[in-house]
Parts: structure tokens; sequence; C-alpha cells
């Protein structure tokens, strides 16, 4: 059996879910179930934080995978809205599109996001204020294709590299939007 962590500020948690409690302080990452976490604090409000995942053309400059938008509906982030984008490197490009599951404007966005013949994942964006900053939890979790199939622990790893570097993308674009650029 695969052990199965949660990330937790509450040491109680394994009590109530059976899962192995991982202090978030301690790693900045770990997993809920089958998903994958990863946090990161960014250094700007979380309106700002917000404005960049709102901007769905934003997309390719942060995800990790994502190399192009096609186009994005004029709703985008409702419910329902769709970005259609690339993923891969030329010539082998896959079209496809990522669609809002869930939102809680400024807090929360639940995607589906989908690249096949790879496979879709469900990934959330919440966004919690930390001081001056915002603290950004990224949570990924592989649906259906050939990903599914693969071990946790090799998944996990996978995600927790992709995510990282996702957030540190997204810190990139939202601590520098609005004020000329990098100092």
């Amino acid at each position: 059996m695969i052990p199965r962590f949660v990330v937790s500020r509450d040491s109680r948690t394994h009590i109530a879910t059976g899962l192995t409690p991982v202090p978030l302080d301690e790693c900045g990452f770990g997993y809920v179930g089958d998903m994958t976490v990863v946090t990161r604090t960014i250094r700007t409000t979380p309106d700002k934080v917000w404005d960049v995942l709102a901007d769905g053309w934003t997309f390719p400059l942060f995800v990790v995978g994502a190399s192009r938008m096609r186009d994005v509906d004029g709703t985008w982030p409702a419910v329902g809205a769709k970005i259609h984008h690339s993923v891969g490197v030329w010539p082998a490009l896959i079209n496809d599109y990522t669609e809002v599951l869930e939102v809680t404007p400024g807090e929360r966005l639940r995607l589906r996001a989908r690249g096949w013949p790879l496979g879709e994942a469900t990934v959330e964006f919440v966004l919690r204020p930390d001081g001056t900053g915002t603290t950004v939890e990224i949570d990924e979790e592989v649906t259906s294709g050939p990903g599914v199939l693969v071990p946790h622990p090799l998944k996990g790893l996978s995600l927790k590299w992709r995510n990282a570097e996702t957030l540190r993308g997204l810190a990139y674009v939202a601590e520098r939007r609005g004020d000329g650029g990098p100092t």
C-alpha cells in the first residue's frame, strides 16, 4: 500500500482523515489523498495574484507545459468558461482546453485541465492573505488518461516539481504586474 499524506497545520487531522499529517511549514508540499499540494508565498496582495489568474491570456507565462493560448472565453473565469491552449513543444503540440469548475473570486479557482491524449487533471488554486503577501496553494489530481496508471510517489514528484515551477512563474508575473517590471 502506498502511504498517503495530508498537509496540515493541525496535527489532529489524521484522526479525522486517516491520513498521515505533514506539517505545512516543514515542507511546503504534500499529498492529500491522490492530490499533490504545493504552496508558495507571493510578495504581493491577493488581488494582484487573482488578477493574473483571472486573465486567461497569461497562463502560458506561468503554467509549465502551456505553450500558447489560442482563445479565452469572454466570461473567464466564470464557471463553465474555457481557455483554449496548446501544450508541448513544436512540432508536437496538443490543442485542448481548460475549463472552470468552481470559482470564488479572489480566493479560489478550480479547473479541469485537458491535454488529450495525455489525459485530464483537476487543478485548484487557493489564495490566502499572508501579512503583506499571499500564500498560494495549488492542488493537482490526475483524473483520467495514462497518468492515472503512474504510481503516486512518481506522479507526486513530477507534479510537485511542475507545480512548484508554476507557482514560481505565477509569483514572477504577479509581483511585477503593473509596477513597470523587475527592479
